[in-house]
């Protein structure tokens, strides 16, 4: 009951993607596929009274039979012609819908962990490659549709002529459903598929991509990258060969099957011509509709088959959506609590740990400190010790596995996350690179602002970058990004300005996050931006209680900070100022040293 339930959801939505997409087409691709398919067994009836009307002499007769015969053929022409446009159309705008609504449900997703997992990844990538089925989802239930009326209409003309003979297309069953069964198998072939066929693009990625342009010449992994993805694909390739001729034979079986049905139903059709119990008209309308079921069948076959991959592709869709809404409502309080306006005592962590999902090793553990109101805290540690994951577990990106974060001591899961992240900024290391016009690169980071051009030079100024719009062609009217007509290529020590402006469009955030922010950065610039984060957090502090956070791997830049958290295999293990942790003698001095013994 569960998995008809499920069948008839999933259906549903197949047809409510295709209305929402475009009403008035969906309805003219079923009527018009219905009526293309319909009137061929039709024509048979008309090819009967052409026979019979010469044989009896009977030239009216005889002319009403080719006048039924040229007029369905003509609509049978003219609805193909509809059919096709309307479905064309009809296509482009479903797959519009499904890309705006594919949209929705990623960004919707309040984390990012899912990103990280193979098993979501495996299904993402199902969806992509099943996007022509997701084009347009009405197609197979309207083809299914008619399919079923012409053999039925062909089914009930058989058994016109002597009843027996409607059994005729239940020969054809047996072929229908293997040929049902071997499309399952082929999608199921691909689903185990799945991470290989990432993998291929992957490489294709790799191999046609900017980024790794220049290593793959450099080290000569153009030939080493297509030898790689020639021999995945022959393997996927030589399992999906097996598969379909394993499966051509068995529904070649079936269908030699269905061929001595009609043979022997056309034997008994002529046999009763010769005993005068059938006219020889009847003997061309079973020898015209035999010459078509055959055909008939085998696309009934092959729409139940669509309808089904579809289905498949729709269920993916299905599972997509619920995994965005279990997502929302996993951290979405029943009453939700209010964000402050101001920090007070600041953010503590109480035995906080995360893991990512499916793995047993955590990430932190036992994570327990107060970041107080007003203060900068400098994160270092060593590379995968968990500094962006500490922050990201702040920014409510993931969702602790263990313990409690509270914000002046209310719960941050007791925030609407909506909310709480309108209450912070952040820059990453890994930013992106929003290829828009200059102006709205940087003020996407507050909305509300993002095409006043004070607030966005404010916040230039802010991240020591108040020349970068002088360096543009076009100033903050410039489009970013080769990949558009006329748009300016950026360094990367250029795009990490603007990903930091971005991050300081926001004014007044209890929070602000710098994930290595200076790690593209030439050594003045670092210094000059530095100053700039002193002054800024100063100001954020005053105005809200603000908490700036900077994670770095250069121990020279988080001297000024007012508290340095060093962490280590998942844990805080020393905490203080940069004197405190000297004296101390601990691994951040060692490290401190190290580094600094580099630059001597």
């Amino acid at each position: 009951m569960k998995t008809l339930r499920s069948f008839l959801r999933t259906v549903w939505l197949m047809l409510v993607i295709s209305m929402r997409a475009d009403r008035a087409r969906s309805i003219a691709a079923l009527v018009s596929s219905s009526l293309q398919l319909i009137v061929l067994p039709l024509r048979a009836v008309g090819l009967k009274l052409i026979a019979d009307g010469v044989a009896g002499h009977s030239g009216s007769r005889a002319l009403v039979g080719a006048g039924l015969v040229v007029g369905l053929t003509g609509l049978n022409r003219l609805m193909a012609m509809v059919s096709l446009t309307v479905r064309m159309r009809l296509r482009e705008n479903t797959q519009l819908y499904l890309d705006t609504y594919l949209m929705g449900l990623t960004a919707g997703v309040p984390g990012i962990a899912h990103h990280e997992l193979p098993a979501y990844l495996d299904r993402v990538e199902l969806l992509r490659n099943e996007r022509n089925y997701l084009a347009n989802p009405f197609n197979p239930i309207s083809w299914t549709l008619a399919s079923l009326l012409q053999a039925v209409s062909a089914t009930i003309l058989l058994g016109s002529v002597y009843p027996p003979l409607a059994l005729v297309p239940l020969a054809g069953v047996p072929a229908a459903i293997l040929t049902v069964r071997a499309q399952n198998r082929a999608s199921t072939l691909l689903e185990t598929q799945a991470e290989d066929n990432r993998i291929l693009r992957h490489l294709f990625d790799l191999t046609t991509g900017a980024g790794p342009a220049k290593e793959i010449r450099l080290y000569g992994l153009g030939g080493e990258l297509l030898d790689r993805r020639r021999v995945l694909f022959d393997r996927l390739e030589r399992a999906r060969v097996m598969q379909s001729v394993r499966d051509t034979w068995r529904t070649a079986g079936a269908w030699a099957f269905f061929a001595l049905a009609y043979c022997l139903a056309l034997a008994e059709t002529v046999r009763l011509a010769q005993d005068g119990r059938a006219t020889i008209g009847a003997v061309v309308l079973v020898l015209s509709i035999g010459a078509q079921l055959s055909a008939q069948l085998n696309e009934l076959a092959y729409c139940i088959a669509w309808f089904v991959r579809t289905h498949r592709a729709v269920s993916r869709l299905v599972w997509f959506g619920e995994y965005a809404g279990t997502a929302r409502e996993a951290v979405t309080p029943a009453e939700p609590a209010g964000v402050p306006d101001r920090l007070e005592t600041g953010i503590l962590l109480e035995d906080v740990g995360f893991a990512y999902g499916g793995s047993e090793e955590p990430v932190l553990e036992h994570v327990d400190l107060l970041l107080p109101a007003g203060r900068t805290v400098a994160i270092v540690g060593e590379n995968g010790a968990g500094k962006t994951t500490l922050v990201k577990l702040l920014a409510r990106l993931y969702e602790p596995s263990s313990g409690r974060i509270l914000v002046d001591g209310v719960d941050l899961r007791m925030f609407d996350v909506v909310e709480w992240r309108t209450r912070i900024s952040a820059g990453f290391q890994d930013f992106g690179r929003f290829q828009f016009v200059a102006r709205e690169s940087v003020g996407i980071g507050d909305l509300p602002d993002a095409q006043s051009d004070p607030h966005v030079l404010a916040a230039l100024g802010r991240a020591a970058a108040s020349e970068l719009p002088g360096e543009l062609p076009s100033g903050l009217e410039t489009q970013l990004g080769r990949e558009f007509d006329g748009g300016a290529d950026l360094s990367l020590g250029q795009w990490q300005k603007v990903a930091l402006a971005r991050a300081m469009m926001r004014p007044a955030p209890l929070l602000l996050v710098l994930d290595e922010p200076t790690a593209s950065l030439d050594a003045p610039t670092e210094h000059s931006l530095f100053e700039r984060f002193a002054a800024a957090a100063g100001e954020a502090a005053a105005t809200s209680g603000a908490i700036t956070i900077l994670v770095s791997h250069r121990f020279s830049t988080v001297r000024m900070a007012d508290l340095i958290l060093v962490v280590s295999g998942g844990r805080i293990s020393e905490s203080g100022t940069h004197d405190q942790l000297i004296r101390r003698g601990g691994l951040y001095a060692e490290l401190y040293e190290l580094q600094a013994a580099a630059y001597r």
